[in-house]
């Protein structure tokens, strides 16, 4: 690790604002990005890439018991900062070492309090931190206004309130046809002029509710946040809603660092794809001994509704099923099974239902190797929390699928946390359903392996939402939060709506097959499940022999072909084995395909892709291993919803 202080040359020219100060300025360490803040009637920044405007006129203020940081701030010293180290993650996503190198700037202001600015080259944040001398405060508003100087459009997550499961398309629209208040979750992703990418995101949210956007009617989005919640109403086992809310939101520490607030800058649409701001800018690990987390692959349950057929028993939530569930996952390699709602008495996560013993089933799993996942509904295990994962702990349970939550409001972001200590400390892992921000929380907490609040594949159960292009929208835009629990690997494939029908007992994919294949290593998820049934797998040997050995993390990546919302080509490396994934929209397409990231050396080229008829039967696909090495370039044929996966294995 390497960190180092420098002196940072700040501007002299002309104010930028009326009453403003001589602007303070700050590069990134390849100089093209830029930011100017000015300390006038209030704290305003722009930021220019390559000189060009991106933001101007942005203002930022915080509201901490009535006194309002940011309004006419006065500087008593600016320190800047140059900060060059690599962080590796206790578990790896895209990458098993990730490069952070920034310029920062220190702002200390009069009134006890601080903002701190960072360039990247591939964004832009800032953060205020405060020293007041008292043991607890109200932040009663934050402001964030961000200013764009185009008539420029963005991919929006449109919301229809604070209490959401967080599962959005993100709708391409002008910036100017987004009404005043209309609202919307993380992150919105502007495009400006020349294809240029800003995504809107934060991170590093402790003791604070999460960040929401909202449409102005013009060419600007503002911060707005959920308030403190007084009063909820608890509806059946799992919706608990807030009928009233104070006037703050939050009650918190006078001494302490905000969230980060983030602008992530991307040239070319790649550059979305290999960003790891999000995760930079969150704090360190809080647990000392990490080797116990062990990401992987999860056969699951629910969204295959249990079908299993050829086996000697009544499929369901019962012992038999659950069982041959372990065995098939022994078989492939795969590292855990999930059990999902049915396995215990809704109301008492602590009651098994008759027809499952859960003695018996985790003796079996731990005889083959396999760990248990135990899905649970927040409010329920919220109540039962201690005793509950105590029980989890001794029947050898590995993690817990935590759902239905739709809230990230102050208590439920604490809420959160509470959940990834109570864990950490049983060494079990986490896995978030129902919301977006815990995504958040995965470096702090790195037995949280995977998050939801995606749009994903459980949407094909019923209606046809989730369709390629949203596929090839997704690792631009959700996944630049972090990992997502999309649930790839459908079996049944429909190449095209007219061919779909959404059966929640039989559900199916829209596009293809090798689609769900590529989608193993187009998205970022280190607790990846395998959604559909152990027979469906079974029935498909060539495919278990991608799905068996696919890894869950990487240790490098390299994207190959990018274009937001149309198609993605990714290649990733897992020790001396590379693995590729490419997937296009509902348009036929040959990407072009550079394999010179290869090392020296031979190898082989293991390929699914598009048969020839997959344009009328999504699950058509051929096989084909041939010879590759560092100079092959591939052209790729992707039919409508198509895709192709491939494994490059050094040849012997």
């Amino acid at each position: 690790m390497r960190r180092a202080a420098i002196l940072l040359p700040l501007l002299l020219g002309p104010a930028a604002h009326a009453g403003a100060q001589a602007p303070y300025a700050l590069r990134s360490p390849n100089g093209r990005i830029e930011v100017k803040i000015t300390t006038g009637d209030r704290l305003r920044y722009d930021v220019a890439l390559a000189g060009e405007a991106l933001v101007e006129g942005a203002s930022l203020s915080l509201d901490v018991d009535r006194t309002v940081l940011g309004l006419a701030p006065k500087v008593r010293t600016a320190k800047p900062l140059r900060i060059d180290r690599v962080v590796e993650p206790p578990v790896a996503r895209r990458a098993a070492k990730l490069a952070e190198r920034c310029n920062e700037l220190r702002l200390e202001l009069e009134g006890q309090y601080a903002v701190v600015f960072r360039a990247y080259d591939d964004g832009v944040a800032y953060r205020f931190e405060t020293t007041l001398p008292k043991p607890e405060v109200k932040v009663y508003a934050e402001e964030a206004s961000l200013r764009f100087p185009g008539d420029w459009s963005v991919y929006f997550p449109k919301e229809d309130g604070f209490m959401s499961h967080n599962e959005r398309k993100y709708t391409y629209q002008p910036l100017k046809e987004l009404a005043q208040g209309t609202l919307g979750s993380l992150p919105a992703v502007v495009e400006a002029a020349h294809g240029v990418k800003i995504a809107v995101a934060e991170s590093d949210v402790a003791d604070y509710p999460g960040l929401w956007l909202a449409g102005t009617g013009g060419n600007a989005l503002v911060a707005t946040f959920p308030a403190y919640p007084l009063e909820e109403r608890k509806e059946r086992d799992r919706d608990v809603k807030v009928v009233r809310r104070a006037d703050y939101l939050a009650a918190t520490r006078g001494t302490r660092s905000y969230p980060w607030r983030i602008l992530g800058i991307a040239e070319k649409d790649a550059d979305l794809l290999t960003s790891s701001l999000v995760y930079l800018l969150a704090r360190p690990s809080e647990i000392a001994d990490t080797s116990w987390i062990r990401p992987g692959k999860v056969a699951w349950d629910w969204w295959n509704a249990w079908n299993l057929h050829g086996v000697p028993f009544k499929s369901g939530v019962n012992t038999e099923t659950y069982e041959y569930y372990v065995d098939f996952a022994a078989r492939h390699g795969i590292e855990y099974v999930i059990l999902d709602e049915g396995w215990y008495e809704l109301g008492d996560v602590t009651k098994v239902v008759p027809a499952l013993d859960m003695e018996k089933l985790a003796a079996h799993a731990r005889e083959k190797n396999v760990g248990l996942i135990l899905w649970v509904v927040w409010k329920t295990l919220e109540d039962q929390l201690e005793p509950a994962l105590d029980l989890y702990a001794r029947w050898g349970v590995k993690g817990l699928k935590v759902d239905f939550m739709q809230r990230d409001d102050q208590p439920l972001m604490q809420y959160y946390e509470r959940v990834c200590r109570e864990a950490a400390k049983r060494k079990l892992l986490v896995d978030f359903h129902g919301a977006q921000r815990p995504t958040l929380l995965t470096r702090t907490w790195p037995n949280l392996l995977s998050t939801e609040g995606v749009l994903g594949l459980e949407q094909l159960k019923w209606s046809d939402v989730t369709d390629p292009e949203h596929d090839a929208t997704l690792p631009f835009t959700r996944m630049y939060l972090g990992p997502m629990d999309y649930t790839p690997g459908a079996m049944r494939n429909a190449a095209g709506r007219k061919r779909f029908a959404p059966i929640s007992e039989a559900p199916m994919s829209l596009g293809t097959r090798a689609h769900q294949l590529a989608l193993y290593v187009v998205f970022e998820s280190p607790l990846q499940m395998l959604a559909d049934s152990p027979s469906a797998y079974e029935a498909e040997p060539e495919v278990m022999d991608f799905l068996g050995p696919v890894p869950s993390t990487w240790d490098e990546t390299r994207v190959l072909q990018a274009k937001l919302g149309d198609y993605v080509a990714l290649a990733r490396r897992k020790g001396g084995v590379w693995w590729i994934g490419a997937i296009t929209d509902w348009s036929e397409r040959d990407l072009a395909l550079d394999l010179s990231f290869l090392p020296e050396g031979r190898f082989e080229l293991d390929a699914f892709a598009d048969g020839a008829n997959a344009d009328r039967w999504g699950s058509d696909y051929r096989r084909a291993k041939t010879p590759a090495d560092r100079a092959t370039k591939l052209t790729v044929h992707l039919a409508p919803g198509g895709g192709w996966a491939a494994r490059l294995e050094p040849a012997p």
